[in-house]
């Protein structure tokens, strides 16, 4: 007879299925098959019950549950990888602030029980950008005042490798203008790789990943933290709600402003922010070319011309 709390074969989400699958392969495959005996000790170990319907991310399975006091939180479950230590490093040196709190870890599986925040209500959720933006900024400032720990990943040895694919991969682009902004955003990183920064970046803020919560209004989650300069980390603030909000106005108008906002809150020159936005521009393409892409993305090309003079 199966347990009142234990995670079935068919609870798991396809999407995360095919994605681990396409991912990582037999590897994968395995993971998500050892799913329910993963869950089913850990609730065991913790003490936990479980208080609500599956999710998942992208790379990760979320239970909603209570712990032995009562407290909510969540399970979240996760293939052991680099990315997922980074996140354990970065989650504790937060430690909280502005920042999903960590309470619990299993090393073995790189498994975490995090605060439970409102998953239904993220930033997205308000209507006025400016105000919206604003309240990232906000967070963004406190998440980058922190020093980058050791153990991280740098923005110099990120910035290394990208200039080093550039010449080979701007051949698979069609487009000869395409070509020549590759190029330029390329070299607008060759003039900041020598002070590729120190600050703990989260690397994947925007709306999405910014949740409400009942001891601070909003609390930012899923960080996939970088030693490195903060104007690298504006990008996804930049690109957020691009189809709902920015495409339907004036795309230059919204990115300017947006920027002009995240680099006064931060205190960034903005020069510099611009060009380390170019150098996540091009993380980005080179990314896209990998998996096929003739074409830069439109947003990237507008997010371009919109910081040039900036």
């Amino acid at each position: 007879m199966t347990a009142p709390d234990a995670l079935t074969a068919d609870e798991i989400p396809h999407g995360l299925v095919a994605s681990y699958a396409t991912g990582f392969g037999e590897e994968g495959r395995a993971w998500i098959a050892g799913l329910p005996s993963l869950a089913a000790d850990l609730l065991e170990r913790w003490q936990l019950r479980r208080d609500g319907a599956v999710r998942s991310g992208q790379a990760s399975l979320v239970l909603p549950v209570l712990r032995h006091d009562g407290t909510r939180a969540v399970l979240k479950l996760q293939l052991p990888r680099e990315e997922t230590t980074a996140a354990l490093i970065g989650l504790r040196a937060w430690n909280g602030d502005g920042m999903v709190r960590l309470l619990d870890h299993d090393p073995a599986s790189s498994s975490m029980l995090l605060e439970r925040l409102d998953g239904a209500r993220t930033l997205a959720s308000i209507d006025d950008d400016d105000v919206a933006m604003g309240i990232l900024a906000d967070l963004h400032a406190r998440l980058v005042a922190v020093p980058a720990p050791q153990g991280l990943r740098g923005l110099g040895e990120v910035a290394a490798a990208m200039l080093e694919q550039v010449p080979q991969v701007v051949t698979h682009l069609t487009d000869p203008a395409d070509r020549d902004l590759l190029r330029g955003w390329a070299s607008a990183v060759a003039e900041l790789a020598d002070e590729p920064g120190d600050r703990l970046l989260h690397w994947d803020l925007h709306y999405d990943n910014v949740l409400a919560a009942e001891r601070e209004p909003w609390i930012a989650i899923d960080p996939e933290p970088l030693a490195g300069d903060p104007g690298f980390d504006l990008w996804p603030a930049l690109d957020s709600r691009w189809e709902d909000v920015v495409a339907k106005s004036e795309p230059l108008r919204v990115v300017r402003r947006r920027f002009d906002l995240l680099t006064d809150t931060l205190g960034l020159d903005r020069a510099r922010a611009a060009g380390w936005t170019l150098g996540r521009l091009l993380q980005n393409a080179l990314w896209d070319i990998e998996d096929g892409e003739p074409r830069l993305a439109p947003s990237a090309v507008v997010i371009a011309e919109a910081l040039r003079h900036r």
